[in-house]
């Protein structure tokens, strides 16, 4: 029992905090993901793709062999341990659950399965500007064609879909690449063979920093080593001067119809290197015969890809338009998504081959260079009309709720106040406050009468800082008008035509 002089202990708040990492989405990107959503959908489906959902959980296992080592595998993915001690993990991407859920209902599935589908995904990484741990991504994949020809396809539908998005021709590019040419060109320079796979991976990493650092940064990185600005420094791979400058002939071709051969090269003795050029020209044979020229597909042997399970051609689609970073530097947009063959995913749960590739977009990235670009988010989306409370009277209030149900049957967005404000003046700047373009209005007279009043809010704030005179006031359109309740859904929409006509002349 408490003393009588002792004060009861206050109850602790709690404080609202956002976890690192994570974002609270306003309705404006919502919307904006909604819109780009169902035009990215829209050219998969002329595709003949079909949509599919997995869940946010796969056991951590099925995950694939790219994620980190661990007693806990909880570096790079969120982990738990299931009530039967199995470890489940949030997924990292959306295809390795596409693997696993096409091996799980094989006998079911029609093969070449075509599928398409947009999720979020999670990764366990540190933090920063721009890089989250919760991101959304849209696939699409095709399983069960061995034949480039799937590969040259997922090439067109990614030109397709920009376009789709409003970015016009030269402002993207979709690059090619085929991790058999890379294989090829590693063992054509003696980095073949499994005692050799840590160089290759050093040097699949500085390929990867072209776009970052130039040809000479790649240069240092193959060689000894490169220090940044602040002083740190990279080790290097190690190569000798021939290796780098093979290396480097390789990444830094532009026009692959004036190098093909070089390539071919390059790579000659090397049986993966030889299949990897010979796909390329069929991909490159295939999407010109379709129309696609060089200026949208491009054949690009700096294409890396970061994951380790792809195991033919990758490609990725990059914005080549200028935006200002956060240092206000102009620097390229760069890459929206990407893909490639990954054949071995789906066979680790099968015994047997089962070919797959896919394209994956990244919808957060994507979203920032459409409305760079101002290609997203210019929808109107127009306020509800707000019909105010001016009696709390159950045949009132019924009266009300009646208003607005007619309104929203016709098309029209609308609510009643349901705040606690009972005067009139606080209704009506809270539909200021939303943004509302009318307020209805029926009091005891008007009730009484069978009539509304219809308040033009945004004419009524444009008279209110405008109109000096009583000459322009009643020459002026009028901002309230008194209407029959049969003629409620008639003047409204007329209303709003009006105000779409007044933003579209101002415009």
């Amino acid at each position: 029992m408490p003393l009588m002089n002792e004060k009861p202990k206050k109850t602790q708040k709690l404080k609202a905090r956002l976890p690192r990492g994570f974002a609270d989405r306003s309705a404006a990107d919502i919307r904006a993901v909604d819109e780009m959503i169902a035009k990215i959908q829209e050219v998969y489906e002329r595709y003949g793709f079909d949509p599919v959902e997995t869940p946010l959980f796969e056991y951590t296992d099925a995950l694939g062999k790219f994620l980190p080592d661990s007693d806990r595998p909880n570096e790079g993915v969120f982990s738990l341990t299931d009530d039967d001690d199995q470890w489940m993990s949030l997924r990292y991407d959306l295809t390795a659950p596409l693997a696993r859920h096409v091996a799980e209902n094989f006998n079911e599935i029609q093969l070449p399965y075509r599928t398409y589908r947009a999720g979020y995904v999670f990764r366990n990484e540190k933090p920063g500007p721009g890089r989250f741990r919760q991101f959304m991504q849209f696939d699409a994949d095709t399983v069960g064609a061995a034949g480039v020809q799937a590969d040259a396809e997922m090439c067109m539908m990614m030109a397709d879909t920009m376009e789709a998005l409003g970015i016009a021709r030269r402002d993207y590019v979709i690059r090619v690449n085929n991790r058999k040419v890379l294989d090829g060109a590693l063992q054509a320079i003696g980095l073949g063979g499994a005692d050799q796979a840590d160089t290759r991976l050093t040097v699949l990493r500085a390929i990867d920093k072209l776009d970052k650092f130039g040809p000479e940064g790649v240069r240092l990185l193959l060689g000894e080593g490169r220090k940044d600005e602040s002083g740190d420094f990279t080790k290097g791979a190690g190569l000798n001067d021939t290796q780098i400058r093979k290396i480097l002939f390789f990444i830094g071709i532009t026009d692959y119809a004036k190098s093909a051969a070089e390539l071919a090269d390059l790579v000659a003795g090397t049986t993966r290197g030889v299949e990897g050029v010979e796909e390329l020209n069929t991909i490159r044979s295939l999407v010109l015969s379709a129309g696609y020229e060089a200026d949208r597909i491009k054949i690009d042997p700096s294409v890396v890809r970061g994951l380790e399970y792809y195991t033919g051609p990758v490609f990725e689609a990059e914005l080549q338009f200028a935006v200002t970073n956060e240092k206000g530097e102009k620097v390229v947009f760069g890459s929206v998504g990407g893909g490639g063959r990954y054949d071995g995913l789906v066979s680790r749960f099968m015994g047997q081959p089962v070919p797959a590739t896919g394209f994956s977009i990244g919808v957060s990235r994507l979203m920032t260079a459409l409305k760079n670009l101002g290609k997203l988010g210019t929808k109107e989306v127009i306020a509800p009309v707000v019909v105010c409370v001016m009696d709390r009277d159950i045949e009132s209030m019924g009266r009300y709720q009646r208003f607005v149900q007619q309104l929203r049957h016709a098309g029209i967005r609308a609510e009643m106040y349901q705040g606690n404000k009972k005067h009139f003046g606080d209704q009506l700047k809270y539909a200021d406050r939303r943004g509302s373009p009318i307020a209805i209005i029926q009091g005891g007279d008007e009730r009484a009468s069978g009539v509304v009043q219809i308040k033009d809010l945004i004419e009524g704030k444009r008279l209110s800082g405008e109109i000096q005179d009583n000459v322009a006031w009643r020459e002026a359109r009028v901002a309230q008008v008194s209407v029959p309740e049969s003629e409620l859904v008639e003047k409204v929409r007329g209303i709003l035509a009006e105000q779409a006509e007044d933003r579209k002349r101002a415009g």
